[in-house]
């Protein structure tokens, strides 16, 4: 997952379900007519992911995070999706809001494998899996979700570079690289400066958020990453996550390439000039923003050497 926690990315621990918060139980009786009897998984990043089974045997997932205003807008382009056939776990609820949390509960979609690596193949099928999901994602009618995921919010108006994060933001910000900060300066420039109408799409697009039954897509995860920018952006965002497994990182530019080369063919046409720049800016900005989240935790800098070795040819492609 792209880095937007002060807990480890993808920590997985289970409470016992006597131990959560009185609501849950309360919750699932008035929303899926039944009570838990166990907790089956719980995994933390932005939001809380809670498995459980129910008194009827069925297991479902129950997902809890801030609610800033875009829960609402990202469940219904997912059932939106579900309902027409997209390989996503149908929710089973709308987006509620409980205190200061957005919650909802979807169908389990356990099983499937992760698919590793950026060979010609791989990168071929997840560009075309891509560009069938922003093809799909075209007929979903929802409000743009907004403000965008913080890893893809280059168009904020918070004051400096950096959208607001407190838990990074106070942290002694000289331990980023001047060549992460200069990076992101020059890619948001790009992106601000391009004009593009913006539209529904993934952002979180990570081989560790797909899983794959063979040659078949079994479930794509992680939709309340969904952002409203140009489609260039979004591809080009893609592009260089796609690979990433724990910890993310940044493809290599040859992938990128082969990326965004196979995305315009499965789409059937091709970006435009400016629409290539902003493709390539847009690479930059996620592996800018877990740079950063590297630096000021001290972690092992996987992202920062990757971005410090290409951000000089992806800037260049970006006219940035």
């Amino acid at each position: 997952m792209v880095r937007d926690d002060s807990r480890p990315a993808g920590t997985i621990f289970i409470v016992p379900l006597d131990d959560h918060p009185e609501w849950l139980s309360a919750w699932c009786r008035d929303h899926l007519g039944g009570e838990p009897v166990d907790v089956l998984f719980q995994v933390q990043q932005l939001s809380t992911v809670i498995g459980l089974r129910m008194a009827d045997g069925t297991d479902v997932v129950v997902k809890t995070r801030p609610d800033d205003g875009r829960a609402a807008s990202c469940v219904a382009a997912q059932t939106q999706l579900a309902e027409g056939g997209f390989p996503c776990a149908r929710p089973l609820t709308q987006a509620v809001r409980v205190g200061s949390m957005a919650v909802h509960a979807e169908e389990s979609r356990p099983g499937g494998d992760v698919l590793h690596g950026s060979s010609p193949e791989v990168v071929q099928r997840y560009a075309e899996l891509f560009a069938r999901l922003m093809a799909e994602l075209v007929n979903v009618t929802v409000a743009a979700p907004l403000p965008n995921p913080r890893w893809v919010r280059w168009d904020h108006n918070d004051g400096g570079l950096w959208p607001a994060i407190e838990f990074l933001d106070t942290r002694d910000q000289i331990a980023v690289p001047t060549y992460v900060v200069e990076t992101a300066k020059r890619a948001r420039e790009r992106l601000l400066a391009s004009g593009l109408p913006s539209v529904l799409g993934h952002a979180d697009y990570e081989a560790q958020n797909i899983r794959w039954h063979g040659l078949d897509v079994w479930a794509v995860h992680d939709w309340d990453s969904l952002a409203w920018q140009p489609e260039a952006a979004l591809v080009g965002a893609a592009s260089g996550s796609f690979a990433s497994a724990r910890p993310p990182t940044l493809a290599s530019i040859d992938s990128s390439e082969a990326f965004l080369a196979a995305y315009q063919n499965a789409r059937g046409r091709s970006f435009s000039t400016v629409e290539m720049e902003v493709a390539w800016a847009a690479s930059l900005w996620p592996a800018a923003h877990n740079a950063r989240w590297e630096a000021l935790h001290g972690d092992t800098p996987v992202t920062s050497e990757a971005l410090r070795a290409q951000a000089a040819e992806r800037l260049h492609r970006a006219n940035a």
